[in-house]
């Protein structure tokens, strides 16, 4: 009984204050080290899965090893190697293009979506639509690049198929450097809109009604309550989606890998599909690791300039 009575506190001006009781205080012990204690699973699982990984790939990007022999150290030879490499250095540029362009199309496609949904009125109509464009980042890249090849198969696809129904000549959607490149950022997009549609839902639910009002009071049309209202108030959305795009699309590899396998030539072979053939199928560990150490730095560095760049764009309540 006495525990769950509520301590009492005088302060030096003679106020009688009560304090928490004795339950209390331990089921704020608990509460806090629940949270502490999954804090430390998260930073553990960070540690194993990520950390350690990028310190064990930059230390094995300086020495030569093809799991048959023991490592042998050859200090900066592998960036050295790489700085010559014409097949790595182009797959930069193909995986930058690539970039680029999904992260691109994918903030385009997401935005526009988001705001025709979120004009709707009806509640169950905005549901299904939100389920409905969600729906193929549930399904694996993998699944969605076999289907994806099968279909937009040149000679057996039933794109081509249904294009020649109607009088049309199929398109070289896989075997065409342009149709190749064209044909993986538009799966890319299609798949991955939906992440970047649910992030600007949300955040033009958040706007505040109150300045929607005043805009229209003073005779602000749609668009320009788009352009001048909404889109700086949801900027730092902008920002998060347009990130994260980024670094998924320089990871990209299941698409072209299954797709095209980096085909024709080598018009979309990524820098992960180079550092995968180096690593597990020449067998050149060190060399995989320094491709990976370097792909990891450009994605830092541009992220940092998309940063720099949100310091003039974006816009914080």
């Amino acid at each position: 009984m006495t525990a769950a009575l509520e301590s009492v506190i005088t302060d030096p001006a003679g106020t009688v204050r009560r304090g928490p009781s004795r339950g209390a205080r331990r089921t704020a012990r608990r509460e806090a080290s629940f949270g502490y204690g999954m804090i430390a699973l998260a930073v553990g699982f960070v540690g194993l899965f990520t950390a350690i990984p990028i310190v064990v790939s930059i230390g094995l990007s300086f020495f030569s090893w093809d799991v048959l022999t023991p490592p042998r150290f050859i200090g900066l030879q592998n960036y050295e190697r790489m700085a010559g490499d014409s097949t790595v250095v182009q797959s930069f540029g193909v995986t930058l293009l690539l970039g680029v362009s999904i992260v691109v199309l994918q903030i385009l496609v997401g935005l526009g979506l988001a705001v025709l949904v979120n004009n709707r009125r009806r509640a169950g109509t905005k549901a299904f639509f939100r389920t409905v464009f969600y729906l193929p980042l549930l399904a694996s890249t993998a699944s969605v690049a076999i289907f994806m090849g099968y279909l937009f198969d040149a000679k057996f696809g039933a794109i081509n198929y249904y294009l020649q129904l109607v009088g049309l000549s199929g398109v070289p959607w896989l075997t065409s450097t342009w149709g190749a490149t064209a044909t993986i950022v538009l799966i890319t997009v299609w798949q991955q809109s939906g992440f970047t549609f649910v992030l600007f839902v949300a955040a033009l639910n958040s706007v505040p009604e109150d300045v929607l009002e005043a805009a229209a009071i003073d005779g602000a049309g749609p668009l320009r309550t788009l352009l001048r209202i909404k889109l700086p108030l949801i900027s730092p959305t902008i920002l998060f989606a347009a990130v994260v795009a980024f670094i998924n699309s320089m990871q990209l590899f299941d698409q072209p890998y299954i797709m095209t396998k980096g085909g024709p030539g080598s018009s979309t072979t990524t820098a992960t599909i180079v550092m995968y053939q180096t690593a597990f199928q020449n067998l050149q560990f060190g060399y995989g690791s320094a491709i990976a150490i370097v792909l990891l730095l450009i994605i830092l560095a541009i992220t940092g300039l998309q940063f720099l760049a949100a310091r003039k764009l974006v816009f914080y309540q």
